[in-house]
């Protein structure tokens, strides 16, 4: 926020550099990134170095949404996993 263009692909791009060299796995979606991790401690450090970087690029103002979706009545939760549950249903 606080950027003169309307587009964000470029800070989007440099955010998910950033989840990349973390190792975790993601997905990119139109609309947003999803992060697998079972550790949520990795997953705040991965977003607060996000934050940080944004800012290094000379936005005045980072807005991040974070919705974690913690499971735990089930194994192999993966994004994959719950995709395909999905498409498997409307087959």
């Amino acid at each position: 926020m606080g950027i003169e263009e309307s587009g964000v692909g470029e800070y989007v791009s440099k955010a998910v550099q950033i989840i990349e060299e973390s190792g975790l796995n993601y997905q990119i979606t139109a609309m947003g990134t999803q992060i697998e991790t079972d550790n949520l401690n990795k997953l705040y450090e991965v977003c607060a170095n996000v934050q940080e970087a944004i800012f290094e690029m000379g936005v005045p103002r980072v807005y991040t949404v974070l919705k974690i979706d913690d499971r735990r009545d089930k194994e192999n939760r993966t994004l994959k996993e719950k995709v395909k549950s999905v498409e498997d249903r409307i087959k």
